[in-house]
């Protein structure tokens, strides 16, 4: 908010404009701080001449077709809601991503340990054999984030080795994706095909859907989870 102490005390603030955030596990500002991020990276790269000015333009394009992508997204809220029943069986839940899935897959993991209590990580999937992979078994679904994108067949072995472990597979990916997996899963959210800019905005969204119907079969207050509060005031 521009009237925060943080924004009054900081030389330069770049407001998000999401508006009236209800729940004290946000959703919809996590799409909107990507967003504003995305604008000061493609701004900051033409600044530099990494990009000309026919690469600015086409940036801002797929930049601009985001809440249209986002509203196709959205349209599979009834297949996440019948995953979630399934999902709310479980005590604890594993995220994996790599590069910039990464990041969603620690958001999906916090989001659903906030709001269904449901101990849940977001691992790099690169780091897989170094901890995660000793928790895998038939009680451990594993959520997979994996566009299909230069690294998509990277990610695909570590799905092989969680399938060789008993692990419930949940892939998220787009119709590319879903068709080279050749893997047995739980389900596989197919996501609209996305430019790689705006991929991460379009893919928060079904992590957070996902956490959010978990939640309401659950039973927990989702606007108001447990122990959370909507500001912190102390060190």
């Amino acid at each position: 908010m521009r009237e925060s102490t943080i924004a009054r005390e900081s030389d330069g603030i770049f407001p998000t404009l999401a508006g009236p955030e209800i729940g004290v596990a946000s959703t919809k500002a996590f799409t909107c701080q990507l967003s504003v991020l995305a604008s000061l990276a493609v701004k900051a790269a033409a600044a530099r001449g990494e990009v000309d000015a026919e690469g600015e333009k086409l940036l801002v394009r797929q930049l601009s077709e985001a809440p249209k992508l986002a509203n196709q997204t959205l349209k599979l809220a009834g297949q996440i809601e019948k995953l979630a029943r399934d999902l709310s069986h479980y005590k604890h839940v594993l995220y994996l991503g790599r590069d910039t899935n990464y990041p969603l897959a620690m958001e999906g993991a916090l989001k659903l340990k906030e709001i269904s209590y449901i101990h849940a990580e977001g691992y790099a999937a690169g780091e897989l054999k170094h901890g995660p992979i000793a928790l895998i078994d038939e009680q451990m679904p594993v959520i997979v984030i994996a566009p299909h994108d230069r690294i998509f067949e990277k990610t695909v072995s570590n799905m092989q080795e969680v399938a060789a472990r008993g692990g419930k597979i949940i892939l998220i990916t787009d119709a590319k994706g879903a068709k080279h997996s050749t893997i047995d899963t739980l389900d596989t959210i197919i996501v609209p095909d996305v430019p790689e800019i705006i991929s991460p905005i379009v893919y928060s969204l079904p992590i957070q859907m996902l956490a959010y119907y978990t939640a309401v079969f659950m039973g927990t207050d989702v606007d108001q989870p447990r122990n959370l509060a909507k500001s912190v005031t102390v060190e």
